[in-house]
């Protein structure tokens, strides 16, 4: 059944937002962020202090892109406002390793007794810091730093070996402020 749905964001104080032809752009204390945005047949409009959201005659497919695309909005705007953080964990059980930062790559010596470096990429905008065993990841973008955090995940994956014996690895132990 087709019916009106509408969404608003509110802006908080000290962020800017503009939106032109299918691109937002949010701006605030901890910097910018951009993103296009594939609104299909949603009205998206801007008004002092809220973005509204929506379609006259909404059905199930666009509730789903509404809600998608204001998810996306809330966090560009939380972004801005207050990095995402991400933690991990290095686990040494077996073989003794190090993690290091050479400009926007992080390469990890002695992996399991293996001769070859692991090495990963991790995306621009993404800032590192290792201290001992935890390793932070802030990004203004949700995304870049969570894609940042499953590099360094996936790169000391264990193949061929028990998982619950070879422990070993670096994993995630908070994501964006939630603790798993």
């Amino acid at each position: 059944m087709k019916k009106p749905l509408y969404q608003e964001i509110e802006i908080p104080e000290g962020t800017e937002v503009t939106i032109k032809e299918g691109e937002i752009v949010v701006k605030g204390p901890e910097g910018e962020n951009r993103r296009n945005l594939n609104l299909g047949k949603l009205e998206i409009e801007l008004k002092d202090k809220t973005i509204k959201i929506g379609h006259k005659n909404a059905s199930k497919r666009e509730k789903k892109q509404m809600n998608t695309l204001a998810a996306h909005i809330r966090n560009l705007i939380k972004g801005v406002n207050s990095k995402f953080e991400y933690k991990l964990k290095i686990c040494i059980s077996h073989f003794p390793f190090t993690v290091k930062q050479e400009g926007n790559e992080i390469i990890v010596k002695n992996f399991l007794g293996e001769k070859v470096d692991r090495k990963t990429n991790i995306p621009e905008g993404a800032e590192i810091e290792i201290n001992k065993e935890i390793i932070t990841i802030k990004s203004i973008d949700k995304e870049k730093a969570g894609q940042a955090a499953a590099n360094l995940e996936r790169v000391t994956r264990i193949r061929g070996r028990d998982r619950r014996i070879f422990q070993d690895g670096i994993y995630i132990i908070n994501k964006a402020g939630k603790e798993l």
